[in-house]
């Protein structure tokens, strides 16, 4: 493909999930999944873990499909390493994230717009990665690959912890919601949701790309959207939920 058709597919992709990002925050309502979910029917709703495999699974294989298929010494090249750290992100998403999920039947709906979301995504980042930059040896010495990287590693565990916590809260088969200790919760209510924000951030200035930023400004929107709503829906249900705490940013928002 030219280079120019490159750009503009890049430019593009970039553009709508920038796009969407923005939306999100100008509409402003709760996405109808988790605590927002409406009415379950059989014939509307699907079980939570299949709901999250299928839906994070193109995020994961179609960027790693395209790492293979492209006939580059894998984990080598730093773009390489980069859209490994992509893949190890849906890896733990649609392998482990899915599986170990107690949450509550999910919209068949969100799930194929979901799915058609990851499928986007995955195919920006992978493609840029793979066809439209090549990074020298000498990136690996950068302190934007450097900070960018440990910022990915830390986001990717405060995300993981964050879950964790979550999960603890109910036994299996409950559907109680319970005010959740410890962690990055101590300080806010979306501690998961800020994990896996720092992630994309970290992403998006190890790889100095247009699809990453523009990625991570979308999850900045949507995430942080979410926390605030389940911040809001803390302090709503619970009397005694702490007042010190915040949706997103400790001591800030």
């Amino acid at each position: 493909m030219p280079v120019h058709c490159q750009q503009a597919l890049v430019l593009s992709g970039s553009a709508i999930l920038a796009t969407l990002g923005a939306l999100l925050l100008y509409l402003g309502e709760p996405s109808s999944y988790g605590k927002y979910v409406g009415s379950l029917t059989t014939a509307t709703h699907m079980a939570a873990r299949a709901a999250w495999f299928l839906q994070e699974l193109p995020s994961f294989a179609i960027p790693m499909g395209m790492l293979v298929g492209h006939s580059r010494v894998l984990f080598g090249p730093p773009e390489t390493v980069l859209l490994g750290l992509f893949g190890a992100h849906y890896f733990h998403r649609t392998f482990v994230y899915s599986f170990l999920n107690r949450g509550r039947p999910f919209p068949t709906a969100l799930v194929f717009k979901g799915s058609v979301f990851c499928m986007g995504n995955g195919l920006l980042q992978g493609y840029y990665l793979t066809h439209c930059t090549e990074y020298p040896l000498e990136w690996y010495t950068d302190i934007r690959f450097i900070l960018g990287v440990f910022l990915f590693i830390l986001g990717m565990g405060i995300n993981i912890h964050s879950d964790y916590i979550l999960r603890q809260l109910r036994k299996p088969g409950e559907i109680v919601y319970k005010i959740p200790q410890g962690g990055l919760f101590t300080y806010v209510s979306g501690a998961n949701f800020l994990g896996e924000i720092i992630e994309w951030i970290g992403f998006a200035l190890a790889t100095w790309s247009l699809p990453a930023l523009a990625f991570a400004f979308f999850s900045l929107c949507f995430l942080g959207l979410r926390a605030f709503h389940h911040h809001r829906f803390y302090l709503k249900i619970f009397k005694d939920y702490p007042k010190f705490r915040k949706a997103l940013i400790p001591f800030i928002f």
